[in-house]
């Protein structure tokens, strides 16, 4: 289990993040560093791994023990993985749940640890207007359609309205034991993919039901 020692060195490192993220710039700055992941779609989960990554070093080690295929993204004391979550979706609903990592993973990092880690960034994300803008935008500055923008028009399937700010509001940090995974929804259970092999269940986090053991305010 994390101590209050740790939880106090990262709340004073993550209160220097900045709290609004516009899309361009975020993506400009990635891209500058050489960052691998500039050219993703939802820029903005990236963005704060890449924040998380450059901010938290030396005191986190990046990346985090990786269990099988899965990766966590930091550790200190235990594994860490670095989330953000819009308070709303395009549609303009409240959402409350949050798609965490593997729960096979979670649960072997807790076996190993005692207990992993969740650094949480939830705000308000401002979506794309309709004549999609920043995707053409974004597109263009990536020279082109990615492979799956490629097998996403072959399959028919709408495009999705791109994030183009975010405003951080609040950071959670959260804990999870054993107990409490085994508590929570799945998401993807039972589901396959297009090959056929099973995919692995990853853990839903309800939001009204985790207490985090910190929550740093912007």
């Amino acid at each position: 289990m994390a101590s209050i020692k740790v939880i106090a060195q990262l709340e004073k490192l993550l209160v220097r993040m900045p709290s609004r993220w516009d899309g361009r710039k975020a993506i400009l700055e990635m891209r500058d560093a050489e960052y691998a992941h500039w050219k993703q779609m939802e820029w903005i989960g990236f963005y704060f791994q890449f924040l998380c990554d450059t901010k938290l070093v030396p005191l986190v080690k990046i990346p985090g023990p990786k269990y099988g295929r899965v990766e966590f993204d930091g550790f200190l004391e235990i594994p860490w993985d670095f989330k953000v979550h819009p308070n709303k979706n395009a549609k303009g609903h409240e959402n409350k749940y949050v798609i965490v990592n593997d729960r096979l993973a979670i649960l072997r990092a807790i076996k190993e640890f005692g207990a992993a880690g969740l650094v949480l960034a939830i705000g308000d994300a401002e979506y794309n207007d309709e004549n999609r803008s920043f995707q053409i935008w974004h597109k263009e500055l990536k020279g082109g359609l990615s492979k799956y923008e490629k097998q996403r028009i072959l399959r028919k399937a709408p495009s999705r309205l791109r994030k183009t700010a975010f405003r951080l509001r609040e950071i959670r940090l959260i804990l999870l034991d054993d107990k409490k995974v085994r508590g929570l929804g799945l998401f993807q259970g039972g589901f396959r993919n297009s090959d056929g092999r099973p995919r692995k269940a990853k853990v839903l986090l309800n939001l009204d039901k985790v207490t985090a053991v910190k929550t740093i305010r912007f």
